[in-house]
Formats: C-alpha cells, structure tokens, sequence
C-alpha cells in the first residue's frame, strides 16, 4: 500500500538551509534552524550535502522505548508524533533512534520530531531544487540509491594507492619527517 513519505535526493541538495528555516518557524514560530527536526549534513570530503529527519521508520524503535507512550501514530499522516501531555522527557526516544533523528527541545523539556506538519511539509514545500518531495511511495528507501553511491566512490578511493610519499618503502623510512626521527 502507497502512502505519502518525505522523499530525499541528496544528489539536489544545495545545503541552502530552505528546509530548515521553514521547518524551525512551523515547529518555533521563528528562525531558529538550531530547533529545527531537518538537518542537513555537510559532506566536506565531497562537497555535498544530504538533508535528513525522521523517517517514519516502520519498526519505530521510538514508539517502543518510550516508557509513556507519548509518540502515537497520526492516522491521517502515518506520522510517529510526539504527545507532548504524555512526554515525560525522559529522551529515551532519541537515545533509541538509529538516526539520530529526534531531539529535546529545552524550552518545552519534551521530545520533537518530524511530525510531517500534518501532511503539509514545510521543508517540501520550501526546498527550491526539490532534493525533498512529499509524495506516495511504496516503501521509505530512497536512500538506497544514494548510500550504494556513497558506497562505490568509498570503495574507488580505498582502491587508490597512496602516494609514494605518504607511503615509505621500507628503506627510505628514516627519511620521512616524524617517522623513526633520530633512529637508525
């Protein structure tokens, strides 16, 4: 069965910060990407960029390591939302999430995660090069594609040999700077 997800396409992403702008002033009612439950990642290495928030995971490992039951699912959503009468802020949730996806809100003392702002996505709604779409899908992998991706260029640039100069023959060992200084 489809149901609308969030939808990820790293490769588009610019890291403007769009998404996560928009999603801090619908969860804050300000500017504060630091609150925001959309990241974006930097690649340094790469020079790219990957937005990430939670992913409705089925499993819901949150849903089970909460000792309150203050994250139920919104049936016109599908989202894993937050009961903030029930969260106790115990951040057992955020501990539990493998992605690192839900975080404590200090002014509130509660747990906030993605709640797809009721089916209107404010990060969707605000990214200009569509690297975030909100739209049916028959599962939540979309990140295979890319993490088969981040995978290969891994595995080419283990596949390298280094640089002879960063890589001493056994005998011009005592030359290399730091390495064996003093030793012969």
């Amino acid at each position: 069965m489809a149901r609308r997800i969030l939808k990820v396409a790293p490769e588009k992403c610019t890291g403007c910060m769009q998404c996560a702008l928009a999603c801090s002033f619908v969860q804050t009612g300000g500017f504060r990407p630091s609150r925001s439950v959309i990241r974006v990642h930097i690649f340094d290495e790469q020079a790219s960029y990957a937005p990430y928030t939670c992913f409705q995971c089925g499993e819901a490992w949150c849903m089970s390591a909460c000792s309150v039951n203050a994250i139920a699912i919104n049936p016109n959503t599908g989202a894993k939302v937050v009961v903030a009468e029930t969260c106790v802020g115990c951040s057992l949730c955020a501990i539990a999430c493998p992605f690192g996806t839900i975080f404590y809100d200090p002014d509130s003392r509660k747990a906030l995660k993605c709640n797809l702002c009721e089916g209107d996505p404010a990060c969707a709604r605000a990214c200009p090069t569509s690297a975030i779409v909100y739209e049916e899908a028959e599962s939540i992998d979309w990140m295979a594609p890319w993490a088969e991706t981040v995978n290969s260029r891994y595995a080419e640039s283990r596949a390298v040999p280094p640089h002879p100069s960063l890589s001493p023959s056994q005998g011009e060992r005592s030359k290399v700077r730091g390495f064996n200084a003093g030793r012969q």
